[in-house]
């Protein structure tokens, strides 16, 4: 793997080479084995946080673990193009606009023991709009080269938290084109739903039950390219203990064989049905 600044990787996409890097300030990473008409992406896989926030955090980072979606880089770590945060969220959420991107407080607990300084600030947007100019620059390479592109968002929610039955994967639409793309959303749906999972785990798939797909890098992608798919696709934690922070790797596992094939599958008849003919 390379480390390389932002500029350097955005010149490796637009010459369509195929490369693995970190960026230089290790808050992302972009792994292209080859071209495809899909990417996935996992924003809030990422657990680093500064140490120069460390004092001045309210969190503990057990707190940070438990809202983060950990492991959701390799369930995905098979295919083609996977573009993921090394960061928390807790410094900066890829998933919020630049506006919200750095927490006040988080879930109910105040975040900062003190405001954040300016320049702790702006050290955070700054990775975070670096983040968004390399998205900008690949998405718009995969559709100049394929015409249309798909974007499987992978996310992760706690089971935990909910009082009533909710379902292994969720895929949040309220913001993707449901008229145009609905049989491939249903499909996507139907497709997890089929999944053989280990510990007894039934494979449950719902559209919009635990959350409707409101995330920025969603909404980014969506409202600059026309032509391009964003499925928001959420597991619930049953691939870990929430509680304890202990992670079932056999679970982690299951699902990276069974999405290695469910989804360059999809996506195929995605690009095939979508395609400029």
């Amino acid at each position: 793997m390379l480390k390389l600044p932002v500029e350097d990787i955005i010149n490796k996409i637009n010459s369509e080479d195929v490369f693995s890097a970190v960026s230089e300030d290790y808050s992302f990473t972009l792994k292209i084995s080859s071209y495809a008409p899909y990417v996935c992406g996992a924003v809030h896989d990422g657990h680093q946080f500064r140490k120069d926030l460390w004092d001045n955090c309210l969190h503990t980072e057990y707190d940070r673990w438990y809202e983060e979606d950990p492991e959701t880089k390799n369930m995905v770590i098979s295919h083609p193009i996977i573009i993921a945060g090394c960061d928390s969220r807790f410094e900066y959420d890829l998933n919020r606009s630049p506006e919200n991107a750095i927490y006040e407080d988080a879930w109910g607990k105040q975040l900062w023991k003190a405001p954040l300084p300016e320049n702790e600030h702006q050290k955070s947007l700054s990775k975070h709009e670096l983040f968004y100019k390399v998205v900008h620059a690949l998405i718009s390479k995969i559709e100049q080269k394929f015409g249309v592109a798909i974007v499987y968002d992978m996310h992760s929610y706690n089971l935990k938290r909910w009082n009533r039955e909710v379902p292994t994967w969720n895929l949040g639409t309220a913001n993707v084109d449901n008229e145009r793309f609905g049989n491939v959303i249903a499909s996507w749906r139907q497709s997890l739903s089929e999944m053989k999972l280990p510990n007894g785990i039934k494979s449950t798939s719902k559209i919009n039950d635990t959350f409707q797909g409101n995330g920025y890098f969603l909404k980014f992608i969506t409202q600059n390219f026309k032509n391009t798919l964003v499925l928001a696709t959420e597991i619930a934690k049953v691939y870990c203990d929430e509680y304890n922070q202990v992670m079932y790797p056999e679970v982690v596992a299951a699902v990276e064989k069974e999405l290695r094939t469910r989804l360059p599958r999809h996506a195929t008849n995605f690009y095939n049905t979508y395609r400029p003919k």
